[in-house]
């Protein structure tokens, strides 16, 4: 078995947002969660119940419950991202020692989201890390395809000019680093600290001993401040 792989040779790290660069059990992603079966049990006309079973499902074959609801309803990606993630984002706080750490590494940080740059802006706000990415590649950018779609990260790469061999990728979803691996990519499995109750499908939570991960960490801001510069 390979010995994971390294840092010393990474220029550009990219990140997740929901669930990575905030704790899990700020549970953000509950109210978006929420506000995506709303509008499932709207659009369709159906029971919140059955609404939610729809949700998940869509999520777990397309990716995004909402790449199933464009593909198969003809729902408008606009009308669908400014529905749900209209939230609360209150409950995000300033985090300055993450902040130290991101703008201490070498190189561009750029982050890779399923959600949209509207969203991004707010978290980034909130959090107090406005200033510390370099770019943001959301799911507009990636023509409506979410991660995992191997043509997502391709894209993301042409479009950034990122060459994968020298670049590292943090994620909250195993499953989301199967092609960054493949790719050439350092990768980084963030899960949840243990401390608190998180809200998460089982699945969501599978995939830390994947051959396809090559770190885990439950506290982000301290992996990064351990990262020795070159």
């Amino acid at each position: 078995m390979n010995p994971p792989r390294a840092f010393t040779h990474v220029d550009t790290w990219v990140f997740d947002l929901d669930n990575t660069l905030y704790p899990h059990h700020v549970n953000l992603w509950q109210q978006v969660d929420a506000r995506i079966g709303e509008f499932v049990c709207n659009w369709l006309n159906v029971s919140p119940e059955e609404a939610r079973h729809i949700q998940k499902d869509y999520y777990r074959r397309f990716g995004t419950t909402m790449r199933g609801m464009m593909t198969l309803h003809g729902v408008r990606a606009d009308d669908y991202l400014a529905y749900v993630h209209k939230i609360d984002h209150s409950p995000l706080e300033p985090n300055p020692a993450l902040g130290a750490a991101i703008a201490k590494l070498p190189g561009r940080k750029l982050i890779l989201t399923n959600g949209s740059v509207d969203h991004v802006g707010a978290v980034l706000a909130r959090l107090g890390l406005a200033t510390h990415f370099d770019g943001v590649f959301d799911i507009i950018a990636a023509e409506f395809e979410p991660k995992p779609a191997p043509q997502t990260y391709r894209k993301f790469l042409g479009d950034h000019a990122v060459d994968p061999a020298r670049a590292a990728m943090f994620e909250d979803l195993a499953r989301n680093l199967t092609v960054p691996h493949e790719l050439g990519m350092t990768t980084v499995l963030v899960v949840p600290d243990g401390t608190k109750e998180v809200v998460r499908e089982d699945w969501e939570l599978e995939g830390r001993d994947a051959a396809h991960v090559d770190h885990v960490t439950d506290d982000l801001a301290g992996f990064l401040a351990g990262l020795s510069p070159h």
